[in-house]
């Protein structure tokens, strides 16, 4: 999970990373916008599943102190010389809802959404062959798992992962966010949701395409201000959407 954490530690430059376990070892790469693409499938991978896991670490009061002193040393670098100023120690900011969720278009034309949001969970082994593993309420900084069955990776014409706030105020800038999709070989691509602008709801993080016989997920990272809907029309996915709720049993 180093990797994972890297994007967490704000300020430190994506790399990529091995990971040796039991003698076993997973490969690790982050995309950027320098580096924007990788292979999911290819050299034997190109059945079993693809997985997509949402991580983040909220940010406390104290990660945005540390911000702060930053900028202000940069702007008055002789600061550095005075004694330190003594703070009072605040509560940290409160947890947030983040989801999970997936436009899908299929070779046959058709189009949808998986998503916790109206219980639209999917389905992994007929159409749309992606399944929602279900919603997690409870701020533990894991979302959703998303699956993808690979077995049937020639009916997807392209998919958009994505990430949306349903409950609370709109705060990508509170939080680090990871979104990690794991190849059926156990290869991590890692995607940060960096440089969220204020207000924010939804975020289009990977777009899922094929090429030269491969699924190939390419960096997004573009933010809008609605919800599903705005993403839509960005991508051009031409679907009606309505106001949907969240099934709370």
């Amino acid at each position: 999970m180093a990797s994972l954490w890297s994007y967490f530690r704000r300020g430190r430059a994506p790399k990529q990373k091995f990971d040796t376990v039991g003698g076993m070892s997973s490969y690790a790469v982050e995309l950027t916008k320098r580096s924007p693409t990788a292979p999911l499938t290819g050299q034997g991978t190109d059945t079993g599943t693809l997985r997509v896991d949402l991580s983040w670490r909220m940010r406390t009061n104290t990660d945005f102190d540390r911000s702060h002193d930053r900028a202000r040393l940069l702007r008055h670098p002789l600061e550095i010389f005075k004694p330190a100023e003594i703070r009072g120690h605040s509560q940290g900011v409160a947890s947030i809802d983040f989801d999970l969720a997936c436009l899908y278009e299929l070779k046959d034309g058709s189009r949808g959404v998986v998503q916790s949001l109206g219980g639209l969970l999917g389905d992994f082994n007929g159409p749309p062959y992606l399944k929602l593993s279900g919603d997690d309420r409870f701020g533990t900084g894991s979302g959703e798992t998303l699956y993808v069955n690979l077995d049937n990776a020639e009916e997807f014409k392209r998919l958009l992962i994505f990430v949306y706030i349903y409950d609370g105020a709109p705060m990508f800038d509170r939080a680090d966010v990871v979104v990690t999709l794991v190849t059926a070989d156990g290869r991590n691509v890692e995607i940060g949701l960096t440089d969220p602008p204020p207000q924010a709801r939804a975020c289009a993080v990977a777009l899922i395409e094929h090429h030269k016989g491969q699924l190939v997920a390419r960096r997004e990272v573009k933010y809008v201000y609605g919800f599903q809907s705005e993403i839509d029309r960005l991508y051009g996915w031409g679907m009606s959407w309505g106001r949907g709720v969240k099934d709370r049993a």
